[in-house]
């Protein structure tokens, strides 16, 4: 399913994206061996690929696993790493036992990567690595992501930042090598879905997917259903948002979510948009981040 425009490079463009790939295995081509933190999306899967093609055997994926997955994102992974041909390894992070993910404030972000990836490193010892990668690109430098706090006190390495390479040039040399997530939609775990301060609860997670899963069985490429209490606030994309409002799709929606357990069924006018939840933390200025984070 197609989800993002193919917009065509320039021959300079394509080859300053090749350049950085060619620095790119270079420099994992270097190391004794990488264990992935892989999530089945086009960021991790194109660090996974590079990283088998410069490692071959001497890589491994991590996938973690909790009610923050969905089983379909579960299953693409899996898919993903059988074609790439790297080893997936799949590990019990168990986000929904630790509390400062359950309390859900703004810094859950920054306990809930602390506590996964320190279970990632952990397994991927017990594999034999000593080194272990996140698949961060360049562009998220510029967003609110209290979790790469995390990452970088745990010494975690970012491959695809070093190189200098951007979301469009992942998606760019991905599909020239054939890697069918090129134009994937990107993806955010569940708890994102969850206003901050109201308590994350594995039925509100199982919510939320099953109301995602509605809205891609209907032929929706992306969106976000976020968990309001009784009401779900559909985000789409300003191409889709007038197809969601005809007759017929409007009645299957409502009926799909009010079985899920949805009383009132919105569709945000402002559409889809990353980082909704973190929009009135922008505005009372409670971005709670470190100094470190650099935001």
């Amino acid at each position: 399913m197609k989800t993002v425009q193919d917009k065509s490079k320039s021959a300079a463009e394509r080859q300053a994206a090749e350049e950085k790939y060619r620095n790119l295995t270079a420099e994992l081509s270097a190391l004794p061996g990488l264990a992935i933190a892989f999530s089945g999306g086009v960021d991790s899967t194109f660090l996974a690929m590079a990283a088998k093609e410069a490692l071959g055997e001497r890589c491994a994926a991590l996938l973690a696993v909790s009610a923050v997955l969905p089983q379909r994102e579960r299953k693409d992974a899996q898919h993903l790493a059988d074609r790439i041909g790297i080893r997936l390894i799949e590990v019990e992070s168990g986000q929904e036992d630790l509390q400062e993910f359950v309390e859900n404030s703004p810094r859950r972000c920054y306990y809930c990567k602390k506590n996964l990836m320190g279970k990632l490193l952990r397994q991927a010892g017990q594999e034999g690595f000593t080194l272990l990668a996140e698949a961060s690109n360049l562009d998220d430098e510029g967003e609110y992501r209290p979790g790469m706090q995390a990452v970088r006190e745990l010494g975690i390495l970012s491959p695809l930042r070093k190189a200098g390479l951007t979301k469009a040039e992942i998606r760019f040399l991905s599909k020239e090598r054939g890697l069918e997530t090129w134009n994937k939609p990107s993806f955010a775990c569940l708890a994102s879905r969850i206003p901050y301060g109201q308590r994350i609860t594995g039925e509100k997670l199982k919510m939320v997917e099953k109301a995602e899963e509605v809205l891609w069985q209907m032929g929706f490429t992306q969106g976000r259903v976020r968990h309001h209490g009784e009401i779900a606030r559909i985000e789409l994309p300003e191409e889709e948002r007038e197809r969601i409002l005809t007759a017929e799709n409007a009645r299957k929606l409502c009926e799909e979510l009010e079985r899920i357990g949805f009383r009132y069924v919105t569709v945000d006018l402002r559409g889809y948009r990353t980082g909704s939840m973190d929009e009135g933390l922008k505005e009372r200025g409670r971005k709670e981040t470190d100094p470190r984070d650099g935001r």
